[in-house]
């Protein structure tokens, strides 16, 4: 159990958000996943600008946060539209945040953008702050970890698949590493879910043609999440040739067969990306329902759903990239399978998460077993020492820098080593010499040098974790191609310098002062720091590179050498910076060193034997080499001899050795530049062939593009061929159509003009017409009402003609009266019908003249409307005048 101190909080705070449509009927939840736990805000208001105003939490200790470093686990939140009234959750994007950019000390809040975003219009984004927290308080068990069982179904009840909820979930299982789906009492068997990316092509076709395929420091990835579980694949960096290897992510299931294809049945497609950092290039959607349609018998056989699935753009990328054929869909290949677990353990590989020693599993580790795909593994080897493994990797590495990188000790003559001495040295005094070893001959100028450095200190570590630090380096020039490393390991944290065990080693050689000069000109020494831990691999923290041309331009001193003879020396003390391997300019620590050069003058002894330079404690053992092994100095010079022949002297075969010798080194010299010269124009070659298949991509892409391009502009230039025919005909048709209204307008003003003067006539008659009827009656009526005056002058004459009457006549006077008055009276009727008939011939005139005015209003809005228009202009007032004499 981690101590108090070591418990760390990882807390994301989810402060506000932009660019979200405003719906009053949808609410806003982000959900955040970290190792199979998800944690939820609130519900707020849906708005364009939301404030979520939450801090979420997971709590685990270093060593754990460590791992998931390492795992590159990553932190995801998904944003959700939940509808109010029917409760239906809908996604709106997502963010993926890296664990490994967490530090302890706060940072400023950033916006990010959601991926995939259903909004297209507007990039909705949220305003997120992650930052690692000491968790003060005791770590005690979650009660919800825990989980009540299903009780086991009794005699005569129903099957075991009614009794499942319609909607099945797997239950992350820590300690025991599987999840487990349906009763864990009747679902006993494993299973193991296995994802494999193997392969991709045309990735290039995902990005416009305006962009680099191949930016520097650009990582594009894979990114897929099983079964809660975010998974990555390595990295790589050209589009055009992705040189990722195989990947298979396993999950093991505890289950049922029946249950198991229910369960998958259920489940959404698996949605694969293309990722470059946190912007998602492309998708595809990978379908595990069909897994339970495969009619395999899983005892025996394995069900498989592979296949070359097409990655789609986002929907805002891909409406700005053209529509490709399908030669030129961008694939990945994918394999889904479905077996059942072996009873026989198997081995699983490095990546696989390791167990801490303690045999408890970290908090938040992941049943996730992500490896390679490779040949199956051999035997299982006994368990390696502490520090072999890592020593062996380290030697590899070592010699692949140096393959890469031409160290000037492979350029440049090799020189002779005398002697490593470190700073304890070995018991037993210096070895005895065989008389039989071999011997290395010295040029007469060559001088005798000894370099020694002493790594002093440690510290200003940057990373948030403290190491156990180990420094290791090694320089061919001086002889020995086996590092210098310093043991123990010492522990650094941040803000404090330790000083270094057993870090101070000399070496003595002979060489040429030009050659010294050269190589320490053009060749650094690099010091490695590596991270030593019990219970993983090693890990190399940085580099440090010590300038050793700085050594050079020191300032010189003079001292006695233990022979007696002056000799010189020069010392250089400064304090370095330790960079990542990956990144140069991020620093990692600082290292403070002392290096010293002593030019002990010409060597005295023209040949040296050969001795075994792994006898110092600290050197591991000497690789095979081209170069001649390290000689050792004699103890003594050799005597005087007896005069002899001047071709049998020492001095003349060693000058002949000394010639065969430079004939040698120079056949060296010229094969090491020749297979330089091969391998420089090698990686122009492949540098030149990389680029062709670039500019050959975006030459392609740009024909593809150009192509349809050019369909558009010949669509385009047909249709608008067809339009301008189309306008043609319609301007033909428009001059004719404007060719007859003309002629129907004058024809149509000559028959209006026609009707008029015709109508005017006939109104000019019928108004005349009308006027001698009016005449006539108003005579007719004069005469009938003259008449009618006489008539009842005529009545009261014969009134009074009968009043003198009766007077007269004394006896029966009323017949003849009473016959005068039935004359009268018969007159008078008469007279009556006659005015009736008056009457109602001059209301038969009043209707005929109504009628006559009816039509002359008509004929008055008629031309009224052709007044408007500016004709008949005069047939107007004339037709005023007519209706004022009317």
């Amino acid at each position: 159990m981690a101590s108090k101190t070591d418990q760390l909080l990882i807390v994301v705070s989810i402060l506000e958000g932009r660019h979200f449509p405003k719906s009053p009927r949808l609410s806003l939840v982000v959900q955040a996943s970290f190792d199979g736990e998800q944690l939820a805000t609130d519900p707020v208001e849906h708005r364009d600008q939301p404030q979520f105003s939450t801090e979420l939490a997971w709590e685990l200790d270093r060593r754990t946060l460590h791992q998931h470093r390492l795992q590159r686990t990553p932190i995801k939140l998904q944003c959700f539209a939940v509808d109010s009234v029917s409760k239906k959750k809908e996604s709106v994007g997502y963010i993926v945040l890296d664990l490994r950019s967490v530090q302890e000390v706060k940072q400023e809040p950033r916006w990010y953008p959601l991926l995939s975003s259903k909004y297209t219009k507007q990039r909705p984004a949220l305003l997120l702050s992650v930052v690692l927290e000491n968790d003060t308080k005791p770590s005690e068990p979650s009660p919800d970890r825990f989980k009540a069982r299903k009780a086991p179904p009794r005699q005569g009840s129903p099957a075991l698949t009614e009794l499942l909820p319609d909607k099945l979930e797997a239950v992350l299982n820590p300690d025991q590493g599987y999840h487990q789906v349906g009763p864990a009492d009747h679902c006993t068997d494993m299973f193991v879910l296995s994802i494999t990316v193997a392969f991709a092509t045309k990735l290039e076709q995902l990005i416009p043609s305006t962009m680099k395929l191949s930016a520097e420091g650009s990582e594009f990835f894979f990114y897929y999440s099983l079964l809660g579980n975010d998974i990555t694949s390595e990295p790589f960096h050209n589009l055009l040739s992705p040189d990722f290897e195989p990947e298979r992510a396993s999950v093991r299931i505890r289950s049922s067969k029946q249950i198991l294809q229910a369960f998958l049945s259920q489940q959404p497609s698996l949605q694969i990306h293309l990722c470059c950092g946190n912007h998602s290039l492309g998708s595809t959607d990978v379908s595990l329902s069909a897994l339970s349609a495969v009619s395999v018998d899983l005892e025996n056989k394995a069900a498989t759903v592979e296949g070359a699935f097409i990655l789609q753009p986002p929907k805002r990328v891909k409406q700005t990239l053209p529509a490709l054929p399908a030669d030129l869909q961008p694939t990945v290949g994918v394999a889904v399978t479905l077996r059942r677990e072996e009873v026989a353990p198997q081995v699983h590989t490095a990546l696989s998460t390791s167990v801490p020693p303690n045999g408890q599993r970290p908090r938040s580790s992941s049943p996730v077993r992500k490896r390679r795909d490779s040949p199956p593994p051999g035997p299982p080897l006994p368990p390696p020492s502490s520090h072999t493994e890592s020593e062996a990797e380290s030697l590899l590495e070592e010699l692949q820098r140096g393959k890469q990188a031409g160290l000037a000790a492979a350029d440049l003559e090799a020189p002779v080593q005398l002697k490593s001495r470190p700073e304890a040295p070995a018991e037993g005094g210096a070895s005895s010499v065989s008389v039989s070893a071999p011997k290395v001959s010295i040029p007469s100028s060559a001088h005798h040098y000894c370099f020694s450095l002493d790594l002093r200190s440690l510290g200003n570590l940057s990373l948030t974790h403290p190491i156990a630090a180990t420094l290791r380096y090694s320089y061919q020039f001086f002889g020995s191609a086996a590092p210098i490393m310093t043991n123990p390991p010492v522990e650094l944290q941040r803000n404090m310098d330790v000083s270094l065990p057993q870090s101070y080693c000399a070496f003595d050689f002979a060489a040429l002062p030009q050659q010294l000069q050269d190589t320490f000109l053009r060749v650094p020494l690099v010091v490695e720091v590596w991270h030593r831990d019990s219970t993983s691999r090693d890990q190399l923290i940085g580099r440090a590179s010590i300038q050793l041309s700085h050594l050079l331009s020191s300032e010189r001193s003079r001292f006695l050498a233990s022979t007696g003879e002056q000799s010189w020396r020069q010392t250089h003390q400064d304090r370095i910076p330790v960079v990542k391997t990956h990144r140069p300019s991020e620093k990692v620590a600082e290292l403070s060193y002392v290096a010293t050069l002593e030019d002990l003058g010409l060597v005295k002894a023209r040949e040296v034997i050969v001795s075994d330079s792994s006898q110092t404690e600290p050197v591991a053992p000497t690789q095979p080499s081209s170069h001649p092994a390290a000689p050792s100095l004699p103890s003594a010079p050799l005597g005087p001899t007896a005069p002899t022949a001047p071709r049998d002297t020492l001095e003349y075969r060693k000058a002949l050795e000394l010639e065969l010798w430079k004939e040698e080194q120079e056949d060296l010299f010229d094969d090491q530049l020749r297979k330089k010269e091969l391998s420089h124009m090698q990686a122009l070659a492949e540098e030149w062939r990389r680029r062709d298949r670039e500019r050959e991509a975006l030459v392609k892409k740009k024909e593809v593009e150009y192509n349809l391009l050019e369909e558009q502009l010949q669509k385009t230039l047909s249709d608008l061929e067809r339009r301008e025919k189309q306008l043609a005909e319609a301007e033909l048709e428009t001059q004719r159509l404007q060719r007859e209204l003309r002629a129907d307008h004058d024809l149509t003003q000559r028959e209006l003009q026609e009707s008029s003067r015709r109508l005017q006539q006939e109104c000019d008659h019928r108004v005349a017409l009308e006027k001698d009827k009016v005449r006539l009656m108003e005579e007719e009526r004069s005469r009938l009402l003259q008449q009618i005056t006489d008539g009842e002058s005529r009545y009261k004459q014969l009134e009074k003609e009968f009043q003198l009457y009766r007077e007269q006549q004394n006896i029966r006077p009323e017949f003849r009266l009473q016959s005068e008055i039935n004359l009268l009276t018969l007159e008078k009727v008469e007279l009556e019908r006659k005015l009736e008939s008056t009457t109602k011939s001059k209301l038969h005139y009043k209707q005929q003249w109504g009628r006559a005015l009816k039509e002359l209003a008509r004929f008055k809005q008629v031309l009224c409307w052709f007044r408007g228009r500016g004709v008949f202009s005069d047939l107007w007032s004339k037709t005023q005048i007519l209706t004022k004499q009317m």
